[in-house]
């Protein structure tokens, strides 16, 4: 039956649109599962690869500079801005073990398959298959409504740089990410119709920090 359920094979150009915001939004934050209703988001938000988030840990974040460090395909592990929607979503996550994105029923503590729920937040919302990566892609290609240079899109995203001068000689600084990121955030919860959190509200992440560290000891 789980089988039936599963996407069929995304085409390599699936994206969300501008104006299918506001229905796949509506439709994910839905998701009786907050887990997965976060990692979704988190995924646009983000580009992130699938597993690159899925092992995200409590201890990858750092609320002094609002960053997280997550796996990279590339480099190993990659820093990228902690933006405040999507630390507002992180807040109100449970805390049960040392991964973000946890789940009691799997054997490795962690979210194994939110492609489900997934597909049936878009049929709900009425849009067109989207796989995972595809809310990556969309990430990049939602990018250009903000004008984001593409140096700093690939930077977030992990892609390898391509040109002489960005593989040498242009790594950006946290603050000037946080800087576009923070932008295309703002631009798409806008056109999704959601308000934006108030950037104080990411403080409340502050006791995760010395979370870990208290799971690991109870275990």
């Amino acid at each position: 039956m789980a089988r039936q359920e599963l996407p069929k094979k995304a085409a390599k150009d699936d994206v969300l649109q501008r104006e299918q915001l506001p229905a796949w939004f509506t439709a994910v934050r839905r998701i009786s599962n907050p887990v997965i209703a976060t990692y979704l988001q988190a995924l646009l938000l983000t580009g992130a690869r699938r597993e690159e988030l899925g092992t995200l840990t409590w201890a990858n974040l750092d609320l002094q500079w609002s960053s997280m460090t997550i796996r990279d395909k590339v480099e190993g592990e990659r820093t990228i801005p902690l933006t405040p929607y999507v630390a507002d979503l992180l807040a109100a996550l449970p805390r049960r073990n040392a991964w973000v994105f946890s789940s009691p029923a799997a054997e490795s503590g962690r979210l194994q398959e939110p492609r489900i729920a997934h597909n049936r937040a878009l049929t709900a919302a009425g849009l067109p298959d989207l796989s995972l990566h595809g809310l990556r892609r969309s990430f990049g290609t939602l990018s250009e409504w903000v004008e984001m240079p593409t140096g700093v899109v690939a930077q977030i995203m992990g892609h390898k740089p391509s040109a002489t001068a960005e593989k040498h000689y242009r790594r950006r600084p946290l603050d000037l990410l946080r800087q576009w990121h923070g932008k295309l955030e703002a631009w798409i919860l806008a056109e999704a119709g959601i308000a934006q959190p108030a950037a104080a509200q990411a403080t409340r992440l502050r006791v995760v920090a010395e979370q870990p560290a208290r799971l690991t000891a109870a275990q």
